[in-house]
């Protein structure tokens, strides 16, 4: 089988990569970077440079890869831009989706996000509503969600896989990351607002797992859901960085069943963040 990688050299599809190519599948991975696209060949990948939002260049793109299945793991994250990286995920996936549907493409993999229900102590199933009409500029970032999922779902074989917060080698959450050096400076506070993680490597194994899932949507979480009280002095701990201060968001977030997906097979190696965490 020809898979196509879209976002292959983000830190999710470099994980996957390996993965699909040892099933036996060849893959085509895709940067907007050509640079990038070249250093996929060292994962046994082919590069290919692709542009989502340019919609000519990506019907040539996918036309071009002849695969059977895209795997839409494209994020915009470089700069923190919320509003950039949900343009991506509107027009991008729209682009995407239509280049698939013209090469005779029957099934699009897309990656989601799970922080995107309403707040609510009750844990969200995938049949939980989103919440779209959030103040700005969660708001903004919840609909061009929803525009990506509805994108995905018009390939009827489709799957759109709702991740928690991703965490990891490469990520926001390693010890490079984004929030390491804010927990270390004392500026990632631990508030009540419920998060669900997973980490990088089960969610690429939830990639790889869902080219045979039914269609659908399927959130990838472990099973451990929190609020900042708990996680943030952990993932400090972990950093050797201070204990955060307590502080109240206001925001009572959500935890999230991933019922749907162990029901058929997912089992992620780190079921908690505490072990993920320790293992930073």
């Amino acid at each position: 089988m020809r898979v196509l990688v879209a976002g292959g050299s983000g830190v999710l599809g470099r994980a996957v990569i390996p993965k699909v190519i040892g099933l036996g599948h060849a893959v085509i991975a895709t940067s907007r970077s050509a640079e990038k696209a070249q250093s996929l060949r060292g994962l046994g990948a082919d590069g290919l440079v692709l542009d989502a939002l340019d919609r000519d260049s990506t019907v040539a793109a996918v036309s071009t890869a002849a695969p059977d299945v895209v795997v839409h793991l494209m994020t915009d994250l470089g700069t923190g831009d919320s509003a950039s990286n949900a343009r991506l995920r509107s027009e991008g996936t729209r682009n995407l989706v239509d280049a698939a549907r013209a090469a005779g493409v029957t099934r699009v993999i897309g990656q989601s996000i799970s922080w995107v229900y309403r707040s609510a102590t009750l844990p969200a199933s995938e049949d939980d509503p989103l919440d779209v009409d959030a103040p700005e500029p969660r708001r903004t970032t919840v609909r061009a969600v929803r525009e990506l999922e509805s994108a995905v779902r018009e390939i009827p074989e489709s799957v759109v896989l709702r991740f928690g917060q991703l965490y990891g080698p490469g990520t926001w959450y390693s010890r490079e990351g984004r929030f390491a050096a804010a927990a270390r400076a004392a500026a990632l506070p631990a508030t009540e607002t419920v998060t669900s993680f997973v980490h990088v490597d089960d969610a690429a194994a939830a990639v790889v797992q869902a080219l045979g899932w039914p269609a659908g949507l399927w959130n990838i979480v472990d099973d451990e859901p929190a609020p900042g009280t708990e996680w943030v002095p952990a993932f400090a701990d972990a950093l050797g960085a201070p204990m955060p201060a307590v502080q109240h968001s206001g925001d009572a977030g959500r935890p999230v069943l991933n019922d749907r997906a162990r029901r058929h097979g997912f089992a992620p190696r780190y079921s908690s963040w505490r072990t993920g965490f320790a293992a930073l």
